[in-house]
C-alpha cells in the first residue's frame, strides 16, 4: 500500500458515482419485487441523475457480480459510492472491505443507507457495533430537520418530511457521535433515531441517512430521494492533497536539524 495517494479534486467533472446494492430481496421477495421489480438501485440511481440534471456519471455494483463489482478500476473511478445492504453483510469478503475503506480514507465519498447501518464498511469506520431498535409495523416516520443550513437539507420545503409507512429505527444507535447531526426521526410509535449523521474518515466523508425499508416504497419519495443526491454531492471530493495512509519515517528533514541523536532501529520494528 503506498504511503499516499492523490485524489482528484471535486472540480473534476462529471462526478463519478458507484451505486452499490446487495440486490438479493428482489430475487427472492414478491412483496419487494411488485415494489422494486427492476431492483431497488435502478430506482437510486434515477433519484441520483434527476437531481443532478446531468455532470454526473452512476454505475451501479451488486454482491454477486465478480469482486461484489468493486475491481481495482471500478473503485480507483469512483468519487462516491452509496451503499445498501441488509441480509448479505457476511457475504462481502473482507479484501473488497479493506479496498473500500482504504479509499473513503483517500476522499471517497461514503453514503451508507438504511440497513447498511450492519454493513461490514460502515462498522469498520465507526469502529463500534453499530447496533440499534428496530420495529417493522408499516408506522409513520417524521423526520425533523435539526440543522437547516446543512447542504444535505437543502431544498426541503419544510422543516420535516413525512414517510406514510416504513420500519422503526430507534436508539441508541451504537455509533460514534456524528461531527454533524441533519436529521432526527420520529416514529408513530413513541421511538426516535439520529437519522441523518455525517462523519469525516481521513479525506473522505460519509453520511448515514436511514430510510430505505425494501418491502415500502421509499426511494420513490421526492424528499426522500433530494436528500440522497443532496447527500451524494456533499461526500463528495474536494481536494486533491495526497492522505497519508501509514507513518512512513521521515530520515531526511525538511531543513536542518542542530542535534545528534542515535537511533536506535530495534525500537520500531
Amino acid at each position: 500500500m503506498p504511503s499516499s495517494t492523490p485524489t482528484p479534486a471535486r472540480s473534476a467533472s462529471p462526478l463519478r458515482v458507484t451505486v452499490w446494492h446487495e440486490y438479493r430481496h428482489e430475487k427472492k421477495s414478491k412483496a419487494v419485487q411488485e415494489v422494486y421489480p427492476d431492483g431497488m438501485h435502478t430506482v437510486m440511481k434515477s433519484a441520483i441523475e434527476e437531481n443532478f440534471q446531468g455532470d454526473v456519471e452512476v454505475r451501479i455494483a451488486t454482491l454477486d457480480e465478480p469482486e461484489h463489482g468493486l475491481t481495482d478500476e471500478v473503485l480507483a473511478s469512483t468519487d462516491v459510492m452509496t451503499w445498501w445492504g441488509h441480509s448479505a453483510h457476511h457475504e462481502v469478503s473482507d479484501e473488497t472491505v479493506e479496498k473500500v475503506v482504504r479509499r473513503v480514507y483517500e476522499g471517497m465519498g461514503l453514503v451508507v443507507l438504511h440497513s447498511g447501518h450492519y454493513a461490514k464498511v460502515f462498522k469498520r469506520l465507526m469502529g463500534t457495533t453499530c447496533s440499534l431498535k428496530w420495529r417493522e409495523a408499516a408506522e409513520r416516520e417524521r423526520l425533523w430537520c435539526v440543522n437547516p443550513g446543512h447542504p444535505i437539507a437543502d431544498g426541503m420545503e419544510k422543516d420535516y418530511f413525512e414517510l406514510d409507512h416504513t420500519e422503526m429505527y430507534g436508539e441508541l444507535f451504537d455509533i460514534p457521535t456524528p461531527d454533524e447531526l441533519v436529521f432526527v426521526s420520529w416514529f408513530e410509535g413513541g421511538e426516535v433515531f439520529r437519522s441523518g449523521c455525517c462523519w469525516t474518515r481521513g479525506k473522505g466523508k460519509i453520511f448515514y441517512f436511514r430510510p430505505g425499508h425494501e418491502t415500502f416504497p421509499i426511494y420513490f419519495n421526492k424528499d426522500v430521494r433530494r436528500v440522497l443526491a443532496n447527500g451524494v454531492k456533499h461526500v463528495a471530493p474536494r481536494s486533491s492533497v495526497p492522505y497519508t495512509l501509514k507513518a512512513p519515517q521521515i530520515k531526511v528533514p525538511l531543513s536542518p536539524i542542530g542535534s545528534k541523536h542515535e537511533v536506535d532501529p530495534s525500537l520500531h520494528k
